[in-house]
């Protein structure tokens, strides 16, 4: 899970939050009561609070990162989540041998609020299969 502190896969939150407070961001004073629209990749992406952000580092400590937002708008689904790519990538490296990237380039959808593959290119040889049969 400590991919979705460096590319999550949403952007931005779903929905439009309101300061309760008076808050100061980056030396900007945001009034009480003001429309504010997170934008979780730059959160997860702040220096200040991640030492070499831009970095893939997998063994860093990414505790705290907004893959799956926070607090009353932590994702409901966050452990189903987990669970899911701990079977799906479990399955992908046991099942498919000699598993690499290309020929080509990943494909990406351009979108404003998620941020996801729309092909990804790989080779395997499917495990019980003999090469060149």
């Amino acid at each position: 899970m400590r991919l979705l502190r460096y590319d999550g896969p949403v952007k931005v939150t779903p929905s439009l939050r309101f300061t309760t407070t008076e808050i100061r961001v980056a030396g900007t004073v945001i009034p009480a009561g003001e429309v504010v629209l997170p934008f979780l990749s730059a959160a997860d992406r702040d220096p200040n609070r991640f030492p070499g952000p831009a970095t893939l580092d997998i063994g860093r400590d990414s505790t705290g990162h907004l893959g799956f937002g926070h607090g009353v708008h932590h994702c409901l689904g966050a452990p189903l989540a987990r669970l899911e790519a701990q079977i799906a990538f479990t399955a992908l490296l046991t099942r498919l041998d000699g598993l690499e990237l290309g020929p080509g380039d990943p494909s990406w959808r351009h979108s404003y609020a998620l941020h996801s593959l729309k092909s990804l290119p790989v080779t395997f040889t499917p495990t019980g299969a003999v090469p060149g049969a």
